[in-house]
């Protein structure tokens, strides 16, 4: 097999995250919105938090999220060629109760004496995409080894056991020490320039989505409430969100495809409500340039954001519906900042020149050989 371009690998990559995410786009649109309908009815005092029937709504709106890690257990296991069933199992012990006790308040727990960090998975997207990853050769190198007669059984066994003990001791951390290192970056930033700190966050936070390591940047934000009652974590992160919605609606505008256009607007309307997932990996992404468009839109709109100086006085995920948590000094100059964001993203969208509809097609017809397309099965090129 001849080496692989920087573009023709990139490429693999983006086809991948995008395979994985784009089966449950309109699964994440749905709950986003339901999400956002629960901050308006909270943030109007309809409904309080302790009532039973916002359990209920929130059990709804929320399940999807606390179990990402399940459904992308098996989204990633199509795309790959790995068993479904097996990587699910895993991700499920990832989420296991009794292990999420002890895993979530950042507990180190040993197992046979040797050390696991503490990591939080639910919600998270990289430690259980990179297990199925290497689940996919694990799979195959035992089938090749094993006798028929015990595959069945022993394969699933192995698999269970050697995945899910490199995802609790490497994956999981790994993906933890990255998120963390990125959330004290951005605290020294912050600490130097408002401004700096608005603008390298806008820029880059909707990437970091891709990777999950965003979250560790929402842990910030909830401890600066819980301690100090006031965020900036959240302000800055908020025009980038606007940002993927201006870009997915520039997209629906530009597209010739009328399911896609109504996908576009579904993606749009749930980025609006503060769940970008289904802008990103079903419509933005994908094309690439959008993306860009993002970035420079989050960023713009980032440094309004820091010149603001506006902070989140409650934790809600930076959406239209949560614009409340953000009243008070610099408001107006901040609602300016998401507006910024929406509008730079969507125009230069507008303005950039990449193919809309029918991108299978374009995939097809990238490689330059023949050789490339009978050496990269579909399934299971993403981790090379």
């Amino acid at each position: 097999m001849k080496g692989r371009s920087a573009k023709e690998l990139f490429d693999i990559v983006i086809d991948g995250i995008s395979g994985i995410f784009l089966p449950i786009v309109n699964l994440l649109s749905t709950v986003g919105i339901m999400k956002g309908v629960l901050v308006i009815l909270t943030t109007t005092h309809v409904l309080s938090t302790s009532d039973q029937t916002y359990l209920v709504l929130d059990a709804m709106a929320s399940s999807l999220f606390t179990f990402l890690p399940m459904l992308l257990a098996y989204t990633s296991a199509k795309k790959f060629g790995a068993d479904p069933f097996i990587a699910v199992v895993i991700a499920g012990m990832l989420l296991y109760p009794n292990l999420v006790a002890v895993q979530e308040v950042g507990k180190t727990i040993r197992f046979l004496g040797i050390p696991i960090l503490g990591v939080k998975y639910a919600s998270s997207v990289i430690p259980i995409i990179l297990a199925v990853g290497v689940l996919v050769y694990l799979e195959r190198w035992l089938d090749r080894v094993l006798p028929e007669v015990i595959r069945g059984f022993l394969t699933p066994l192995v698999c269970i056991l050697v995945i899910g003990l490199l995802t609790l001791f490497a994956f999981g951390p790994i993906g933890k020490i990255i998120g963390d290192g990125l959330a004290a970056g951005y605290e020294w930033v912050y600490a130097l320039s408002p401004v700096i700190a608005g603008l390298l966050l806008g820029a880059t936070v909707q990437p970091m989505v891709i990777f999950g390591f965003h979250w560790s940047l929402i842990l910030i934000a909830m401890n600066n409430i819980a301690v100090s009652g006031h965020d900036t974590v959240l302000a800055m992160m908020g025009p980038a969100v606007f940002a993927q919605a201006g870009a997915a609606l520039a997209v629906m505008f530009k597209s010739h495809d009328k399911a896609f256009k109504s996908t576009c607007l579904s993606a749009t309307v749930s980025a609006l409500f503060g769940i970008t997932e289904p802008s990103m990996f079903g419509v933005n992404l994908p094309r690439k340039r959008p993306l860009l468009a993002v970035c420079v839109g989050g960023g713009i709109g980032g440094v309004i954001a820091g010149l603001s100086g506006v902070q989140a006085t409650a934790f809600a995920f930076p959406s239209l519906a949560a614009l409340p948590i953000f009243f008070g000094h610099g408001f107006v100059v901040y609602l300016g900042a998401c507006l910024a964001g929406m509008l730079v993203a969507f125009l230069l969208t507008m303005v950039l020149k990449f193919r809309v509809d029918n991108l299978e097609e374009t995939v097809e017809a990238e490689p330059s050989s023949s050789e490339v397309s009978e050496t990269v099965p579909a399934k299971t090129t993403v981790l090379v």
